[in-house]
């Protein structure tokens, strides 16, 4: 639903957005966090979003939302840390999911071309979700991982 400013934002395309990006995560990080408990640590990973470290003022809702993934990896990193539960962020920049699809088309943009990006398949964003994975429980939390490229 983006581009779309918070001035002439829609409520309830707003709330749909921060629902999708944010309160998912919050909810399956809840509901994860028993089992993890009980097998004595493990990770989790979280989408998050360029867009939530730097916003963008045509696409509000999506970047606040990805600003709360943000605050949400590093409180819960805190809050599980003691458990040996680690809890990091993967910002991949931009992937070719159904939603971003729909979204580039409606913006009349070439998928090929956003911006300088490397836009991405998927299973592009599998080797760091693997590496995250694997690390040692003692290894990193509350840090974000970027994909994205920087260019300037």
């Amino acid at each position: 639903p983006y581009p779309e400013s918070i001035t002439d934002s829609n409520v309830k395309n707003w709330l749909s957005v921060v629902d999708l990006n944010l309160s998912s995560a919050y909810m399956c990080s809840k509901f994860a966090i028993p089992h993890l408990k009980n097998s004595d640590g493990g990770k989790i990973i979280i989408m998050g979003s360029g867009m939530g470290h730097n916003g963008s003022s045509e696409a509000s809702a999506y970047s606040v939302a990805k600003a709360g993934v943000w605050m949400l990896t590093r409180v819960l990193a805190s809050e599980l840390a003691e458990f040996g539960i680690s809890v990091n962020e993967i910002c991949p920049g931009p992937v070719k999911t159904p939603g971003a699809l729909e979204s580039w088309s409606k913006q009349n943009n070439n998928v090929s071309t956003v911006g300088t990006e490397w836009v991405k398949e998927s299973e592009d964003v599998l080797p760091l979700c693997i590496f995250l994975a694997t690390q040692p429980d003692i290894g990193p939390t509350a840090q974000s991982y970027s994909l994205m490229r920087r260019t300037s």
